[in-house]
């Protein structure tokens, strides 16, 4: 932008020469240097096609045109610099003609030098003057265009709200957001009603706080189940201080700490010595692959049969140890007695019939892994004595008193509620939760909706080729009992089932007789509800608990997730993947919806 008068440039329109010609002198002796003087209307015109004029004196008579003609010209083309009229003859009516169109002011003729230097310089003040209030404007509409882009595009849950909490704006990201958390959201209003779900009360109370207080909250995070599952929203609220020492607003800031995308889940079918392509199994091998790469103890839990071991195998091989030897102890298996030697080890005459110095299986394992089954067993003075191992990592050996120091990564395993034990007073609870750093629990299986087939097949094959019998198939029927039973002993009990039909099975295809009574005796059993036995559930379950005394959001949940069970034929594990949630998400929100555990079983 143009300062001082070295700078400004003025246009002189006056048809007189010594007119035009004294006022480019007065002008430029006052320092503005950039002077044109021309004499008509047409010059006058070229001038500003041609450059930009500071200010603009003209004379209000020009040969075939006026002033007045020239000064609406100028507005038509845009030109926004002041005009001083010059006139021999004023009156009322041409002065007003020049206001009305604009012109800063006139002067009457004859001009006195320091008259038309003030006017000037009035002129020109007030037009940079002008100029700066525009450019200040344009800065601060560019300005707020930004913080408008910005604020639309952030990802970020942006709400601003006044000192009564009355919501000013929402960003996009925000009505998105509470459209998710909220069904019946409606934007704008007051701050209360949009938090009235039970998990966003607390974002309504922090604010009231802020505002109160002047105090902001600084990545505040919390819990919501919008859909069943848990969404983490990491909250910020900043007051809004208009200088007075009160808050005047707030800004809540909500960011989705949850996954933004789906955890896309690696589909596979075997894993190490693992096999299983349900779910539940595919989660269980993602949760092995994590914990491996951290050196932590671990228990396993998980029914008898349902493959501990395995796991175990599994997890030595995702570790860093994988190297170093994988050492297997079986605590039920070693008499009492001997369970601690066979542990710690011992000395030469620690005790009769110690002939020799013995290695214990954790020295055995030394930087690898040792696994201790069916831990839950075990007596109390050895739970002392492990606990203390597990917190040193050092022991004594039976019969020495020199300590002994190993790096071993403990896992354990058990089929028995330990949490049970140790409210019963037989399992210590500080090893409970020293064991229970991290746990994995396998899941039964009548749990893993498609693996029976999988695993069937596989033990079919092993042992078909070891038997070397011709075996190379199950019928549909053979496998549809496989399908139907419940499986009380898990993988090991249909690892004996097919072991035993491939010894009794005389053709290439394994069918129903090769299988044992037990599986014939749930042959007739349907393999889902019937839709009247279905909806017959539902109609009861409506009884059991009227429409009208659940909230509407309590009211759409039960009616998707009934929905979702009749679309299953009363299947839990189907139920739970049309609604694109856990099993364990499904049992938890039938549960606090008051909808019957054993409903569909």
């Amino acid at each position: 932008m143009k300062t001082g008068t070295q700078e400004t440039s003025i246009l002189i329109v006056d048809d007189e020469v010594s007119l035009r010609n004294t006022f480019r002198i007065f002008l430029q002796r006052a320092g503005y240097e950039h002077v044109l003087a021309v004499s008509s209307f047409d010059e006058a015109l070229e001038a500003v096609s041609s450059q930009t004029f500071d200010l603009i004196i003209c004379d209000i008579v020009l040969e075939s045109h006026s002033g007045i003609d020239l000064l609406k010209r100028f507005r038509q083309l845009g030109i926004a610099c002041p005009v001083v009229i010059v006139t021999g003859y004023p009156h009322v009516e041409t002065a007003s003609e020049a206001v009305r169109l604009g012109a800063f002011d006139y002067l009457s003729k004859p001009v006195e030098k320091e008259s038309l230097l003030k006017t000037a310089r009035l002129a020109i003040q007030q037009y940079r003057l002008e100029q700066e209030k525009r450019a200040a404007e344009l800065a601060r509409e560019g300005y707020r265009r930004f913080l408008e882009a910005v604020f639309r595009s952030v990802s970020d849950s942006i709400i601003s709200v006044d000192k009564d909490c009355n919501i000013l704006q929402m960003n996009q990201a925000a009505i998105q957001l509470f459209q998710t958390l909220q069904p019946e959201f409606s934007q704008g209003g007051h701050l209360t009603p949009l938090c009235k779900n039970k998990d966003l009360r607390q974002l309504a109370d922090n604010t009231a706080l802020v505002l109160k207080t002047g105090t902001e909250v600084i990545d505040h995070r919390m819990e919501c189940f919008p859909d069943g599952t848990c969404t983490v929203l990491s909250i910020c609220i900043s007051p809004l201080d208009d200088g007075t020492g009160t808050p005047a607003g707030a800004v809540l800031v909500c960011r989705d700490m949850s996954h933004k995308e789906p955890l896309h889940i690696q589909q596979r079918t075997h894993f190490h010595r693992m096999i299983g392509a349900s779910p539940a199994m595919q989660s269980v091998f993602l949760l092995i692959e994590n914990i491996g790469r951290v050196d932590t103890s671990v228990l396993i839990t998980g029914e008898s049969g349902t493959g501990k071991e395995l796991a175990v195998h599994a997890l030595h091989q995702e570790s860093p140890r994988r190297n170093h030897p994988l050492v297997m102890v079986d605590c039920t298996a070693i008499p009492e007695n001997l369970l601690e030697s066979e542990l710690f080890g011992h000395k030469k005459g620690a005790f009769t019939g110690a002939e020799e110095n013995r290695m214990g299986r954790i020295l055995q394992a030394d930087k690898g892994t040792l696994f201790l089954d069916e831990i839950g067993d075990i007596s109390m003075a050895m739970q002392l004595r492990l606990l203390r191992f597990l917190q040193e990592k050092t022991f004594y050996p039976v019969g020495s008193d020199k300590e002994v120091h190993v790096d071993v990564r403990v896992v354990a395993a058990t089929n028995v509620d330990l949490k049970e034990k140790v409210k019963a007073g037989n399992f210590r609870e500080d090893l409970y939760f020293r064991l229970l750093i991290i746990d994995i629990h396998l899941p039964p299986l009548r749990d893993r909706d498609g693996d029976v087939e999988i695993l069937a097949k596989h033990f079919l094959e092993r042992f078909a080729g070891k038997m070397k019998k011709g075996i190379t198939g199950i019928s549909d029927q053979a496998m549809t009992m496989l399908c139907r039973y419940r499986w009380p002993g898990n993988v090991r009990q249909l690892e004996h089932v097919m072991e035993r039909a491939c010894i009794l099975c005389a053709s290439p295809t394994i069918s129903s007789e090769d299988l044992p009574a037990e599986l014939h005796s749930v042959a007739e059993s349907p393999q889902a509800m019937t839709v009247s036995h279905i909806d017959k559930m539902i109609e009861n379950h409506w009884q059991t608990v009227e429409r009208r005394t659940l909230t509407e959001q309590e009211r759409q949940a039960t009616e998707k997730i009934l929905a979702a069970l009749q679309k299953a034929g009363g299947n839990k594990a189907k139920a739970a993947r049309l609604l694109h949630i856990d099993r364990s998400t499904l049992y938890r929100k039938m549960h606090e919806l008051h909808m019957d555990m054993d409903m569909f079983s």
